[in-house]
């Protein structure tokens, strides 16, 4: 089968496409015909190593200190079960399904791959049946993250919330499912994005490279970093008294609650993935020269199976 590997960190050329050996799942897992993946800003820091000073020599530890421990990237994804182990019995052939590869010692980016039914740190299931392959990749990670998140700033009807970095993966689901609460969403972002987020539920709109948030009158219930480039210090300032501050850069943990929460709410028409580009897997670099730009509305997919 097809798939990218990278033995190095570096830039985006480092991944390469590889013919490997189709895997053959164990009895407690089920083997996923992969359609679509997507490259999240997790994928390009681990390709290149990026981490934050404070946390370079952990993650080096986790993830490899002198080359990558996981050779293939790809942290989400959708696509058909074409085979299931003999103790799985909560998927059949022919289930379409979605979900993450956390912590897996092989990720999205291959036409094939295995996931066990159930697993300590990732998450598998159904596919929203509204959704094509493509959008549903888009959806685990950032929807999930959004929302445990949200939950832990104990988010409530009615509330004040501003989305620092609206217009990105987490961002774009936070601001839909703080609309959920019938909160008063605020989003940061650039001028060139504010269509984008207002159609996603957003009522006020600030443009970060024009004013900063943490000098306004108003005051928020919370403050959601999305994109970790802002900081606690900040979000005080425009912080109601006990208003909660979370950011991305907090640990987060997959649940497959919430994955099926976001299934429903999908399926609803509540919630959406707003997907920016797509590719297909032979362009895996300029997909990754892209997201590194730091310009990536949403999310971007990778087209890897044809449907």
């Amino acid at each position: 089968m097809k798939a990218v590997v990278y033995k190095k960190y570096g830039p985006p050329k480092v991944l390469k496409i590889k013919e490997i050996e189709k895997p053959k799942p164990k009895d407690d897992e089920i083997l996923v015909k992969i359609y679509s993946a997507t490259v999240t800003t997790g994928d390009v820091r681990l390709r290149s190593s990026d981490f934050p000073p404070l946390f370079w020599l952990p993650a080096r530890l986790i993830f490899g200190l002198f080359k990558p421990k996981k050779k293939i990237l790809g942290h989400e994804l959708a696509g058909v079960v074409e085979e299931v182990g003999n103790s799985v019995t909560e998927f059949k052939v022919g289930d379409s399904v979605f979900g993450t590869t956390t912590m897996l010692k092989t990720g999205a980016y291959a036409e094939y791959i295995c996931l066990p039914q159930k697993w300590k740190n990732g998450v598998v299931g159904l596919k929203p049946e509204n959704l094509t392959y493509q959008e549903a990749a888009a959806l685990p990670v950032g929807a999930m993250t959004a929302m445990y998140l949200l939950e832990k700033a104990n988010l409530a009807k009615g509330q004040n919330v501003l989305i620092y970095g609206a217009s990105g993966s987490v961002g774009s689901y936070a601001v839909q499912l703080a609309n959920q609460k019938s909160s008063s969403v605020t989003g940061v972002c650039s001028t060139a994005n504010f269509e984008m987020v207002k159609s996603l539920g957003a009522l006020n709109l600030i443009d970060y490279k024009k004013e900063d948030f943490s000098k306004r009158n108003e005051k928020f219930d919370i403050v959601f970093d999305a994109v970790g480039k802002t900081t606690k210090s900040k979000a005080k300032k425009v912080l109601k008294i006990g208003g909660k501050f979370v950011s991305i850069k907090m640990l987060t943990k997959e649940k497959i609650e919430h994955l099926k929460l976001i299934k429903t709410l999908v399926e609803q028409g509540k919630l959406k993935p707003f997907i920016d580009k797509s590719f297909s897997l032979d362009d895996i670099v300029k997909a990754h020269e892209y997201v590194e730009t730091g310009r990536k509305r949403g999310n971007v997919v990778i087209e890897i199976n044809t449907f």
